[in-house]
């Protein structure tokens, strides 16, 4: 296995989606980086994989970087994941990618699903393109300047949302976009108790009740045309 960095992409739920490739490259890498070492020590464990596992996650992402680099120097391959889905999507890995990129070392990937196209594909609002902007601002202004800018969009407008934070959104989205924009949420991707919900912000917040809502979210907002 050639020395570099290989950005690995792991199940964002269901053990089952992860690749042949994937394993292989976890197998054979030196040296695994992880978003959360636990979290990823289940994943090797699962699949039998003894590879040496750290942590690198967004309070050490820096600090790991020359560490990696110098590794890779010496001849390793490092593989890097994090807790699911591919790194760098609204994750860590990002500053470790444009660090090794500056040293000149081996970029690639084994790539994996996202929770991103996973739940476009899913919504049937895709087809000519999508704005993903991750997670939204804590701050209510901060949050509504952004539904604000993405009002008029030609295409959907995905976000990823605490569940904690889920139903306030609807409410948000239906008080800055008006009450008949069409909305796509998925919680809990591939996962047992995978649940997907599409309609109006009050159609769905109805169909939620009084029952907490658990679980990873996606939140789709279709296009203003």
């Amino acid at each position: 296995m050639d020395a570099g960095l290989y950005i690995v992409g792991t199940p964002i739920g269901h053990l089952g989606d992860m690749t042949a490739r994937g394993i292989a490259t976890l197998k054979e890498a030196s040296l695994v980086i992880a978003e959360d070492t636990r979290t990823t020590r289940n994943l090797l464990n699962h699949f039998e994989i003894k590879t040496h596992c750290i942590s690198c996650h967004k309070f050490n992402e820096v600090q790991r970087c020359d560490e990696i680099i110098e590794r890779i120097r010496r001849g390793e391959a490092v593989a890097m994941v994090t807790d699911s889905g591919m790194p760098c999507i609204s994750d860590p890995g990002a500053r470790v990618v444009e660090a090794c990129r500056a040293a000149g070392v081996l970029i690639t990937s084994a790539p994996g699903p996202t929770a991103v196209t996973t739940a476009l594909a899913l919504s049937g609002f895709g087809g000519h393109g999508f704005l993903f902007a991750g997670f939204l601002p804590r701050k209510p202004g901060a949050r509504r300047k952004t539904l604000e800018q993405c009002a008029a969009l030609p295409v959907p407008a995905i976000f990823y949302e605490s569940p904690y934070r889920l139903l306030k959104l609807l409410e948000e989205i239906e008080a800055v976009m008006g009450a008949e924009r069409r909305v796509f949420v998925a919680r809990e991707l591939t996962k047992k108790f995978e649940e997907l919900l599409s309609g109006t912000p009050a159609e769905i917040r109805q169909r939620f009740g009084e029952r907490t809502v658990k679980g990873e979210c996606v939140v789709i907002i279709d296009s203003a045309e």
